[in-house]
């Protein structure tokens, strides 16, 4: 059975009122792709040094890969919209068990140039990956439910983080060594490599269908011309400039957060640190996808109240760093705190609410974009530029831990920068409509063959046309289309 037949069985397939091809099925499914691949790579990450004891070799290869990640990013938006993000997943994954694989070989045979040469395979398959997961999450849900819908991805995604530092502590729970046991990364690998099969679960946006019985896009691909133009168009918009700042300070922070994580804490508490943020981030997400979709005022103004509550939150928690920050010094050397030091509890408290206040963040840089259009192919391209620019400015913070820049220097770029990107935010959802459904063309399945949707599953009290309906072809956009619709 070719994918194509598969596809359709699956977009077709119903278990009561749940429907295999509805965007939350699709959201949750992309979930579960994050959890196995970038999910267990986060929980590596915030173990500090990937779990070795060489931050300076992790460092480099956390340079080379955001740095490739950033070259990639801007045009990974594109290989999406050409190539369906069915494929453009599952090559996105590959390059995260390439670089546990890469760890391994280091803490077994102290290969370092494997270790790096694995950090470039991964930019740029990550890029691959972001590209499609941003076109999916932000596209595939109404208006009204994108709040949560990052609430939901960013919570399993986290919670691959979560069980995979759980896992982690299991192994290093009675160890006092300063790294992590090659049986981490052995686990983590398994893991990793079922994520390039789950990918193809998920459901191309001709096959999904909303709540609402609308389509999320009828056109199956766009073919390389169309895709320049397209981009061409994303980098005259003024908006994107505008958010430069934001997606570049995006992740700046994980290098100074992972060098204090090593500097401080023994392996098995570093793998507790990694399960806390973790839980961490599942909380911040759901607090900032409840005022997006809960707060009882238009999209715009949500979307402002939802601005304000990140900031505020980002001085209550970069505020408490400083206070820890200032007690000590890079030049002081390693302390390996264990759980049991009283001198680690505080620390470990200020590195989870980090991650919560990372997660209100990221949320927030979703939903912008995801406020400003409802089209996958150009939300496709702004999820592209925006990892690409995040990761230069990861690429950037990596490398100026990678020279001992002091701590306090780290600390305060990275919050500052966060600091004056959002009024900028701000100002771009200002500007951003309450609805794009009355500007962006909006196809229900009533004006559709059933062929049109591979045969999926509708809502209740919704079908598809028999006659008079539009088919769907390769270059749908050169058809006669229906009207413009409001919801």
């Amino acid at each position: 059975m070719g994918l194509g037949s598969f596809g359709d069985r699956l977009a077709n397939l119903r278990i009561g009122g749940a429907r295999y091809n509805s965007p939350w099925t699709q959201v949750v499914i992309l979930g579960f792709v994050a959890f196995c691949s970038v999910g267990m790579f986060s929980a590596l990450s915030n173990l500090g040094a990937g779990g070795s004891q060489d931050t300076q070799l992790a460092d480099t290869a956390n340079g080379v890969l955001y740095g490739i990640f950033a070259i990639s990013g801007p045009f990974a938006g594109s290989v999406s919209n050409i190539l369906g993000p069915r494929a453009t997943l599952s090559l996105g994954t590959i390059g995260y068990s390439i670089y546990v694989g890469g760890l391994w070989a280091y803490q077994i045979h102290g290969t370092r140039s494997f270790f790096i040469v694995s950090g470039a395979i991964l930019g740029f398959t990550a890029a691959l990956l972001w590209a499609a997961q941003g076109s999916i999450m932000m596209s595939y849900p109404l208006e009204k439910d994108k709040g949560r819908a990052f609430s939901i991805f960013w919570s399993i995604f986290q919670s691959g983080t979560l069980i995979g530092a759980a896992i982690a502590l299991g192994i290093q729970a009675h160890s006092t060594l300063p790294a992590v046991s090659t049986g981490v990364y052995v686990a983590f690998l398994i893991i990793m490599l079922t994520a390039i099969f789950t990918s193809w679960l998920i459901l191309p946006p001709t096959s999904v269908v909303r709540g609402d019985g609308t389509v999320v896009e009828i056109q199956k691909a766009l073919s390389p011309r169309e895709e320049f133009k397209g981009y061409a168009m994303l980098c005259k918009d003024w908006r994107m400039l505008a958010l430069f700042p934001m997606f570049f300070s995006s992740n700046y922070f994980y290098a100074y957060q992972g060098a204090i994580t090593a500097n401080c804490f023994n392996g098995r508490t570093r793998a507790l640190t990694s399960l806390l943020t973790g839980l961490g981030s599942i909380v911040g997400s759901i607090f900032i996808g409840m005022i997006f979709d809960y707060v009882p005022f238009k999209r715009r103004n949500r979307a402002l109240v939802g601005c304000a509550a990140v900031l505020v939150l980002n001085i209550l928690v970069w505020g408490g760093g400083i206070g820890f920050q200032v007690t000590f010094k890079r030049a002081d050397g390693k302390f390996d705190w264990d759980w049991t030091n009283p001198k680690a509890h505080g620390p470990l408290v200020l590195l989870m609410s980090y991650y919560i206040a990372d997660a209100a963040y990221q949320g927030l840089a979703y939903y912008t974009m995801s406020a400003m259009t409802n089209d996958p192919f150009k939300l496709a391209r702004m999820a592209g530029y925006y990892k690409g620019v995040q990761s230069a400015g990861a690429a950037v913070s990596f490398g100026m831990d990678a020279v001992k820049t002091p701590f306090l220097t780290e600390l305060l770029v990275s919050w500052l920068m966060l600091l004056i990107s959002l009024p900028l935010c701000a100002f771009v959802l200002y500007k951003c409509r309450d609805t794009n459904y009355d500007v962006e063309r909006v196809v229900h399945v009533e004006e559709l063959e059933k062929s049109a949707i591979h045969g999926g599953a509708l809502p209740a009290g919704h079908h598809t046309a028999n006659t008079g309906a539009i088919e769907m072809t390769q270059d749908a956009d050169k058809k006669d289309l229906p009207p413009q619709m409001t919801h």
